[in-house]
């Protein structure tokens, strides 16, 4: 319940944050965030399910991270067309105070992360949002330095590539589990 908390309230500050500064990097992040929390939600809700159900909830997350991809692709595309430069110290300390919240998640779910398809994708999605924590810290520090709106693009760009191979890697996991799996 902490680590869905936390991404409820990661993902209202970042969302507020993407808007306000008009980053890209910070988008894909607040839609991560609301991604976890729906996980996780999801998650809660198959703890003493069977095999098959719980691998069900892992295709669904992973459909959620590849809607994740497609949010990002699309916002990547708008920006290219209409192109900023976003507000480099709101990108900053949105990140910062992102990138703490999810270490603290990651923190949380590490016992977990060898468990069931479940709970394995749940620590997969927590270490997915340290690494776009400093991505997007990189992308502000970027953004600062030469003036300019493209090293936010590029983060955004890394991060839809990293949401890509997470979908893939959870959809792999939960297939199997759902092949092997009980009814």
């Amino acid at each position: 319940m902490i680590v869905l908390a936390i991404n409820l309230a990661t993902f209202t500050m970042m969302l507020a944050a993407a808007i306000y500064s008009g980053s890209s990097s910070l988008l894909s992040g607040g839609l991560d965030n609301l991604g976890d929390a729906l996980t996780y939600l999801l998650s809660l809700a198959v703890v003493g399910a069977s095999d098959r159900a719980k691998a069900r909830v892992a295709l669904f997350k992973g459909a959620l991270i590849l809607g994740a991809a497609l949010a990002v692709a699309i916002q990547i595309g708008w920006r290219l067309l209409h192109p900023g430069v976003p507000i480099f110290e709101a990108i900053g300390i949105a990140a910062l105070l992102n990138l703490v919240a999810n270490a603290a998640c990651l923190r949380l779910l590490l016992p977990y992360r060898k468990g069931d398809v479940n709970m394995a994708s749940a620590w997969e999605c927590s270490r997915n949002d340290v690494f776009e924590g400093v991505a997007v810290l990189a992308a502000a520090a970027g953004v600062g330095f030469f003036g300019a709106g493209w090293p936010d693009l590029l983060v955004a760009s890394a991060l839809l590539l990293m949401f890509l191979r997470s979908a893939w890697r959870v959809f792999r996991m939960a297939w199997r589990s759902y092949v092997s799996g009980d009814n």
